[in-house]
């Protein structure tokens, strides 16, 4: 008898041996982490998944996965550890007790700078190498490679070009730095910037919104005009590096404090709440009091580290 059992747990060891090389094991099931899971399938790895709802993983079963009754036992299957949860306390409750020794965990749950350098050495001191991602893609773009998707990964290098062929299956893949913190950093950079630009054009919308225009025919002016501004951020860029904030300006900063009030004004005359746009007039004011008025807007960028 106990040979047997002898026997059952080297059979074990050597399939995990053999898997562990090729295989993912994917630990959360949400939207994302399900999308990502069926991209894996669809290229043929070997998937192992576990969920805390055990629920969520019928539909991967039925395409192929490997279904573990824990984030333990899903753990010991791969040698690459996918992680995708809710939030950082997620990833500390899953990993609990569970053996990381050898294990390359990647982290894609959403977190920030400081989170992932803690995980990071959390990770470490457990014997693990450790991947940060930040998933610059929403589900429906995951596994279709048209879609323009990608993940921004930090960390281990050495990790980060075993696995590359790997994480590159569901998502394009761009390596940011050693750095723990720099995919969430990159991460949460853009969607600020993606928020402040949706904070621009909700502003925009408002404007028309009492009046006789179509905001369906307004849009693609909208979306051009956006367009057209976005390489700006390559001279605020130059600017940043050079220190030189007077590089190549068109419209200085005393010009365009100059013109702030007619945006207040027409806001005024709309019905509109100008909450949206004058914190960053204030601070234009600030800089333009400060500074020199031949400058860009890039002072502004000071203002808000100092």
């Amino acid at each position: 008898m106990a040979q047997n059992t002898v026997e059952k747990v080297v059979e074990k060891v050597e399939k995990v041996e053999k898997v562990e090389e090729i295989g993912v094991t994917l630990l959360g099931l949400g939207a994302m982490g399900a999308a990502l899971g069926r991209a894996w399938l669809a290229a043929g790895r070997p998937l192992t998944v576990w969920n805390r709802t055990p629920a969520r993983a019928e539909a991967l079963a039925a395409e192929g996965a490997r279904v573990a009754d824990s984030a333990a036992e899903a753990v010991a299957v791969s040698r690459l550890v996918v992680v995708c949860l809710l939030d950082d306390a997620s990833v500390g409750e899953a990993l609990a007790g569970v053996e990381l020794a050898g294990r390359d965990l990647v982290n894609l749950t959403t977190s920030t700078p400081a989170q992932a350098r803690a995980r990071a050495e959390w990770a470490r001191e457990r014997g693990a190498r450790y991947l940060d991602g930040g998933i610059m893609a929403v589900p429906p773009m995951i596994g279709v490679p048209e879609a323009g998707g990608y993940v921004f990964y930090s960390g281990s290098r050495e990790l980060f070009e075993r696995h590359r062929e790997t994480l590159g299956v569901p998502a394009g893949t761009t390596y940011v730095g050693t750095d723990a913190g720099f995919a969430a950093l990159h991460d949460v950079a853009l969607l600020s910037a993606m928020y402040g630009m949706f904070a621009g054009a909700a502003h925009a919308f408002a404007l028309i919104r009492r009046e006789d225009i179509d905001p369906v025919s307004f849009a693609p002016l909208l979306a051009d005009w956006l367009v057209a501004m976005a390489p700006a951020v390559h001279q605020t860029a130059d600017q940043l590096r050079s220190g030189d904030y007077t590089k190549g300006v068109v419209s200085n900063l005393a010009m365009q404090v100059a013109g702030t009030p007619t945006f207040l004004r027409t806001a005024e005359q709309q019905g509109v709440s100008p909450e949206l746009l004058s914190p960053y007039f204030e601070l234009m004011r600030r800089r333009l009091a400060e500074g020199s008025g031949e400058e860009d807007l890039t002072g502004v960028i000071d203002l808000l580290v100092a």
